[in-house]
């Protein structure tokens, strides 16, 4: 049998293919395999960034499996590292996340979208959150959305399990761009390149500081960083990156990131 997922590695950056005919849905196996790939991205020094995407072009991903949870998997059971689809839970995840998204992407396949930091998708892209119509929560989904949209948009999305276009999806931040379908995945990767060629401990400080100032209060969030008790923050004004950087603009030439 064909693997659920395919890798492909071109430098710094990983493009990681969910491949699950017909409708690239996840089951126990698929999110195993997910949270160890992601996991083995985040653990190498080497790779810069990750691209999620999928085969095929009339889903992303249609989330949980139901004919396999029918047939054998629990929809309680072992995930897998980082939880279902290998990265909303999976700790000190400090590199950028990349999705691109192509056909219907709905229930957890949106969360899987929702755990990248930039998402860009096809014309033909449509989503939705129908968890509720099955009577069960879109959890991850119900603790992202409202933090990152309008309140109101969030809870009329979650509460209805209604449909939405890419353009709406524009409209209200939850994707960065919207091209056309042939272009897709070129677009993603030339993003991919423009960050592969960023500064790697920059990131991992940036991805630190928004995860853990979420629920503080602003000084307290500040005083967290400017005391370096962050460990990517400590780590970045300890290094040569950091001095290659004043370097840099001191000589009016482009720095050159290593990432220590």
């Amino acid at each position: 049998m064909n693997k659920p997922i395919r890798t492909r590695r071109e430098g710094g950056i990983l493009e990681v293919t969910i491949d699950r005919p017909k409708a690239n849905a996840i089951d126990l196996a698929t999110s195993r395999l997910m949270g160890a790939t992601f996991m083995e991205f985040r653990d190498d020094e080497s790779a810069r960034v990750a691209i999620v995407r999928a085969a095929g072009d009339k889903f992303f991903c249609a989330g949980w499996d139901l004919k396999a949870a029918a047939e054998s998997d629990a929809v309680d059971g072992d995930y897998g590292i980082g939880g279902f689809g290998g990265m909303q839970e999976l700790g000190n995840l400090n590199k950028p996340l990349i999705c691109a998204v192509n056909g219907i992407c709905c229930g957890g396949g949106l969360e899987i979208a929702l755990s990248c930091d930039l998402i860009i998708a096809s014309e033909t892209a449509t989503f939705a959150l129908p968890e509720i119509r099955a009577g069960v929560i879109a959890d991850a989904a119900s603790i992202k959305l409202p933090k990152r949209i309008p309140y109101h948009v969030a809870m009329d999305l979650l509460l209805t399990g209604r449909w939405f276009d890419a353009g709406e999806a524009q409209r209200w931040g939850i994707v960065k761009d919207v091209v056309r379908a042939e272009v897709l995945r070129e677009s993603a990767w030339q993003l991919a390149r423009t960050l592969e060629a960023g500064p790697p401990l920059v990131y991992a400080a940036t991805k630190e500081v928004v995860r853990e100032a979420e629920n503080m209060r602003f000084q307290d969030a500040l005083n967290r960083v400017s005391k370096r008790q962050l460990a990517t923050v400590d780590r970045l004004y300890s290094s040569e990156d950091q001095i290659e950087g004043a370097r840099a603009f001191a000589e009016k030439r482009d720095p050159v990131w290593k990432g220590r």
